[in-house]
């Protein structure tokens, strides 16, 4: 695949004729995964590219959960870890939050471990949790247990979303369950990662980044 010309198709189709170096980088960075982790079907590669589109905001730049939520957004997003006096007392206390919702679980100490907080997502897609973070450390050979923000750098955070869509570690679905040698299913295949939320508009970008990928292949 000629780079040059992927990144001029996609700089024309999905980025209104510019790119950042965050953003070339973290392509790049997908793009080498992927042929680290031998993901041969262009739609397969095109549908990680697509992904970050929507959980990074299109920036390419690996995030880190914040947990900063107010009382209401504690009760919507975490009903069951707070009550309406817990909410109140935890509001705007994101290390305390994520210690709260996360503790006891995913591998995770109790509230007091720190575990929370410090197992919290990270990535292109967000590993959460202690049993997440050593899933990925035996399966990449890095040390994600010991230190987690390791999974911020571009090419651990492309080696996880790459891997992962692939073999279906997120939600279980995997890329090979929604493009087969008969079918494309783009709308669907955001159940790789987080139901349908978006998926309409994720759909879209992976048809876009396909497109590029077959003019680049040319």
């Amino acid at each position: 695949m000629d780079r040059k010309h992927f990144f001029d198709a996609v700089r024309a189709s999905i980025f209104a004729g510019s790119l950042t170096t965050s953003q070339v980088q973290g392509m790049v960075a997908l793009l080498d995964a992927a042929a680290t982790f031998q993901v041969a079907d262009q739609r397969h590669v095109a549908y990680i590219l697509a992904t970050p589109m929507i959980e990074t905001g299109g920036k390419f730049e690996p995030i880190v959960e914040s947990l900063n939520y107010s009382e209401t957004g504690l009760l919507r997003t975490f009903p069951k870890y707070f009550s309406a006096t817990d909410a109140k007392a935890y509001a705007r206390k994101p290390v305390k939050i994520a210690n709260r919702a996360y503790g006891n679980r995913m591998g995770n100490g109790d509230e007091v471990s720190g575990d929370g907080w410090r197992y919290r997502g990270r990535g292109y897609c967000q590993i959460t949790g202690k049993n997440n973070y050593r899933r990925f450390s035996d399966l990449l050979g890095i040390d994600l247990v010991s230190n987690p923000d390791l999974a911020c750098q571009d090419d651990v955070a492309a080696k996880v979303i790459a891997v992962g869509m692939r073999d279906g570690l997120f939600t279980g679905k995997k890329l090979r369950d929604f493009f087969t040698a008969t079918s494309s299913d783009w709308v669907n295949a955001r159940r790789i990662i987080n139901g349908l939320d978006r998926a309409n508009e994720i759909g879209l970008y992976g048809q876009k980044f396909n497109a590029a990928l077959q003019v680049a292949s040319q």
